[in-house]
């Protein structure tokens, strides 16, 4: 995890010095301080996932925090359900109909 939020914080800051936005600025429109976008930019875990996320919408880079967990890139997930399919499948039982016995 660590690792993980070093690179996306060091990615938001190569994203911010290639848009010449000084820190200050990407804070005030990130609606952060100064101390929280410099945490943001080391990858700091105590920050919220939410400042985060407004860094990205301050840099126009926000669309692609939804695919964070989406399916078609949870490999573990997509493996389990595949496990869970059944080994044939069926047709449905058709109901019964009543005899005249009954």
């Amino acid at each position: 995890m660590k690792r993980a939020l070093r690179k996306l914080g060091a990615d938001i800051r190569d994203a911010r010095r290639r848009r010449r936005i000084p820190l200050d600025l990407l804070a005030e429109r990130a609606l952060t301080s100064h101390v929280t976008m410099i945490k943001i930019e080391r990858g700091d875990p105590s920050v919220s996932i939410g400042a985060y996320a407004n860094a990205l919408y301050a840099l126009g880079l926000v669309e692609r925090l939804g695919d964070v967990a989406d399916r078609a890139h949870d490999e573990v997930g997509q493996l389990l359900e595949d496990e869970r399919l059944p080994q044939r499948a069926r047709l449905p039982s058709r109901p019964r109909k009543a005899s005249r016995d009954e």
